[in-house]
């Protein structure tokens, strides 16, 4: 990683042509957790599409409470602050990771893809995750768009049991990559799918499908403690990840309540 390089939010935002994220950019040197310093933010309308960048996280989260591995200025490690969404759960989920498959985009030519239902894969392993929460605040729904992307690690910053199954961009494109120039790309992208996702469901549900790397395959979830398997054959906008089950039933799995059995 070069000694100079740091998340700069001028940088970031400069020429950033974006309709609603990122028109305020926020970068800590360090935090407990984005998602946490977001929703501070969030109990005040105005702050609808902030970023917050930190170089660090001391209780970095993922789903299900899982910890986020990350060491300073390894990554790129940003919430965004989401006040007035007209997307239901489900479609923003899907929405965010079509954006941040492609802001990463191919390293050495390397498609990055989506497993559902929020990690972003290159060459089989995990190169990022996303963390979608909602608050009730004065009786509206707000979310909070936590995003993870693992940047210049190398093998060894991994924990033991991560690195068969983890990667970043510099390990897979074997280069250094710009995290400035990977945020702007970021929030570019999620500006656009957000507006996508409001104007046409079917265009990001499509797009999906052109990154699952589940589509077409077998999968076995665990959905309220029970376990489920069954041939994915799509997703639904609102109702999450389509099964078609060993018994032929087709069945529907939202992203909050579920979790894939590796």
């Amino acid at each position: 990683m070069p000694t100079t390089e740091r998340l700069d939010p001028d940088i970031i935002g400069a020429n950033l042509k974006t309709n609603r994220i990122g028109r305020k950019i926020l970068v800590y040197k360090t935090t407990s957790s984005t998602n946490d310093i977001a929703a501070k933010y969030a109990k005040n309308k105005d702050n609808d599409g902030l970023a917050i960048f930190t170089e660090e996280q001391t209780a970095g989260r993922g789903r299900a409470g899982t910890k986020w591995h990350s060491g300073r200025a390894d990554s790129i490690l940003c919430s965004i602050v989401l006040t007035d969404c007209e997307c239901n759960a489900e479609l923003l989920s899907l929405a965010c990771a079509v954006a941040v498959a492609e802001a990463i985009g191919k390293p050495a030519n390397k498609q990055t893809k989506i497993k559902w239902p929020n990690d972003i894969i290159v060459s089989g392993k995990k190169v990022a995750g996303i963390l979608l929460e909602s608050k009730a605040i004065d009786g509206s729904t707000v979310y909070i768009l936590g995003i993870g992307i693992n940047c210049h690690q190398k093998k060894k910053s991994f924990p033991a049991e991560l690195q068969q199954t983890a990667t970043s961009i510099d390990i897979e494109s074997r280069s250094i990559v710009d995290r400035n120039s990977l945020a702007k790309r970021l929030l570019t992208s999620i500006d656009h799918w957000l507006e996508m996702a409001q104007k046409d469901s079917d265009r990001v549900t499509n797009r999906w499908r052109d990154l699952s790397i589940q589509l077409g395959h077998g999968v076995t979830l665990l959905y309220n403690r029970r376990k489920f398997s069954g041939n994915c054959i799509g997703v639904d906008p609102e109702k999450g990840l389509i099964l078609e089950l060993e018994s032929g039933a087709r069945k529907f799995f939202d992203a909050a309540h579920t979790s894939i059995v590796k």
